[in-house]
């Protein structure tokens, strides 16, 4: 008995860790400023394939829920606005995969914000995708000369937004450690 019970408390101590492995089934996606949890590519899905290379894969239908697009066949398309896909590169943003007649269409969203030049930033540790403005919002602002609105806290706590100064001239002076 004593023999086992090192082997049962390592197995006890590795619980924690296979749960954690089932929290990394799940990524964020955060577009527009919302975020959004989305599961994972299954390992059947990468198996035998040189379509996913570390980018953001998921669901066409945790497509339009995380941002609002759903693809058609004129292009991936929100209200409106409406990107075509270029016909010869097709499958590096939709394939379908599956097994057993579940069949599931998955879209490649970091092509598409590499075809948009849409700003995009990833951390591994939290599995969490941002994409930032695509670059003709990011522009609006130039046409008018006039900064986004933000709001700071001074010294003392007290939020104060740019807003509040519009027609008198200001000075911001930022800094970063990095």
């Amino acid at each position: 008995m004593k023999k086992f019970l090192p082997i049962l408390a390592l197995a006890l101590l590795g619980l924690p860790l296979a749960a954690g492995a089932a929290v990394s089934l799940k990524r964020t996606i955060i577009f527009d400023g919302r975020a959004t949890e989305v599961t994972a590519v299954p390992p059947s899905f990468t198996a035998n394939s040189s379509t996913v290379n570390g980018d953001l894969w998921i669901t066409t239908d945790e497509l339009t829920r995380a941002t609002g697009f759903e693809v058609k066949p004129q292009g991936v398309c929100r209200k409106e606005l409406c990107f075509p896909l270029p016909s010869a590169r097709k499958s590096e943003f939709v394939i379908t995969r599956g097994a057993n007649g579940s069949k599931v269409q998955w879209f490649n969203l970091s092509a598409f914000a590499r075809m948009l030049h849409q700003p995009v930033a990833y951390d591994a540790a939290l599995a969490t995708w941002y994409f930032g403005p695509r670059p003709e919002v990011q522009n609006n602002y130039l046409g008018s000369f006039q900064a986004p609105n933000f709001t700071l806290p001074d010294m003392d706590g007290k939020p104060h937004s740019l807003s509040d100064f519009r027609g008198k001239k200001v000075l911001i002076i930022t800094w970063a450690s990095w």
